[in-house]
């Protein structure tokens, strides 16, 4: 299984990096991680949200089930996720997760996706985002091998 990590914009405050390296480092061990970040639109409003849109959907290789990070979508609990991503990696898919720029993700990327996902009711930044989604990627792969990281 391969896994990408596809978002728009870097972090730039060097908070979250080390902590979003260290889970692709863990990750590592179990399926082909990459981290792709995507410049910002130059546009703003709904063209920005578009442009990164199709950039992001660009990105996407043949066998990827694409996951939306968005506020509006479904919440699931850790194991509940665990599941879904065991049943993607027993349908042989590869998995994108894809988070969005300021804007947010444009309908087309919503649209396609086998799951748009909400990480918390709460806004938070982007790049924290990608930090939680990495350690419940690599959680949800220690809970399908029943491994003790996620009792701890």
């Amino acid at each position: 299984m391969k896994l990408t990590f596809l978002s728009v914009g870097k972090d730039r405050s060097g908070l979250f990096a080390p902590g979003v390296d260290e889970y692709v480092e863990r990750l590592s061990h179990y399926a082909k991680v990459s981290v792709v970040e995507l410049s910002e639109s130059k546009k703003s409003g709904v063209q920005a949200k578009e442009e990164e849109g199709a950039a992001l959907l660009g990105k996407l290789g043949n066998k990827d089930a694409l996951v939306a990070l968005d506020e509006r979508g479904k919440a699931l609990g850790s194991v509940d996720f665990a599941k879904w991503l065991g049943r993607q990696q027993d349908a042989g898919k590869d998995v994108a997760f894809v988070i969005g720029g300021d804007e947010g993700l444009s309908d087309a990327v919503r649209e396609k996706a086998a799951l748009v996902l909400s990480l918390s009711a709460m806004t938070m930044p982007h790049r924290l985002a990608r930090l939680v989604l990495a350690e419940q990627v690599y959680r949800a792969f220690t809970i399908l091998r029943g491994e003790p990281y996620h009792r701890t």
